[in-house]
């Protein structure tokens, strides 16, 4: 308390014009229009602009929120896109409750980890077995491109395992004709951006530019946007060609995923499982 009262007595005169200096522009204000408006403008302008910078900092901290909301929004919006673009054409028929025609659904996901400089690269995501998450479901990203295969899953979490895995690989097709190949990564080539058409019968020409696309032999949906061939045509010496394609995928930015979910899955895989391997 003794030092206090030294400090002020010490510093006694500029606390003193500070008082009688606020008490000055009080009076001032308060008996002139002209400043009385001036301040009140100037005052309204400091708190709106601080209003304003405090919006944008809670906007900022509910980012998460919002970005899961629309990621949840846009997995439901591309099921029921889905169902209207997977009718069976074959037949002439006026379909009533496309949901009933329904095969895959899509559940969105958030990238809690994600490797890409690996030679066998995982990726944990935010959902597991309480959210209906099964193995060998396969992945794709949000705006286009294949992301993988659901590998391991826990009751909250599960592991993707990356197509940029070198025991990865995805039945494709050449969207232009549908000729059938295999999708690779890593052969030779670690390039996350890049990766390999293989298996493509020797009469089809790959020219660059090509879009490659999910065959219906995957565990994917048909259509599924993969990349566009660079570099088309390289002979395998065994009646086969190879291409390098520029995947649409960016591993290195993913965020969310959408999980696939596939209603015959279980249904096939019985059904395949009664064949005999030597049948």
């Amino acid at each position: 308390m003794r030092n206090l009262w030294i400090f002020i007595s010490r510093y006694n005169a500029f606390f003193l014009f500070i008082i009688f200096f606020t008490i000055g522009i009080y009076l001032t204000v308060k008996n002139n229009a002209y400043q009385r408006s001036v301040t009140l403008n100037s005052s309204n302008e400091v708190v709106g602009t601080a209003y304003e910078r405090l919006n944008v900092f809670k906007r900022y901290l509910n980012l998460g929120m919002v970005n899961d909301s629309l990621a949840a929004e846009n997995a439901k919006l591309k099921t029921r896109l889905l169902a209207l673009t997977t009718v069976d054409s074959a037949k002439d028929v006026k379909v009533i409750d496309t949901v009933t025609k329904q095969q895959y659904t899509y559940l969105a996901a958030k990238v809690v980890k994600n490797s890409i400089t690996l030679r066998n690269n995982i990726i944990t995501i935010n959902k597991g077995s309480l959210d209906g998450i099964k193995k060998d479901m396969a992945v794709i990203a949000p705006q286009r491109g294949v992301v993988g295969f659901i590998r391991d899953v826990s009751e909250h979490l599960a592991t993707i395992q990356s197509l940029l895995h070198k025991d990865t690989r995805i039945s494709v097709v050449l969207k232009k004709n549908n000729a059938l190949g295999s999708l690779v990564w890593g052969d030779g080539n670690f390039d996350i951006k890049k990766a390999f058409v293989k298996e493509v019968p020797n009469h089809i020409k790959m020219n660059v530019g090509d879009t490659v696309v999910t065959s219906s032999f995957s565990n994917f949906p048909a259509g599924i946007l993969v990349g566009r061939i660079i570099k088309p045509n390289v002979s395998t010496n065994d009646n086969f060609l190879s291409g390098e394609l520029n995947l649409f995928t960016d591993f290195s930015t993913l965020q969310y995923v959408y999980v696939v979910k596939d209603k015959l899955a279980e249904e096939q895989k019985a059904l395949e499982s009664l064949v005999k391997p030597n049948e």
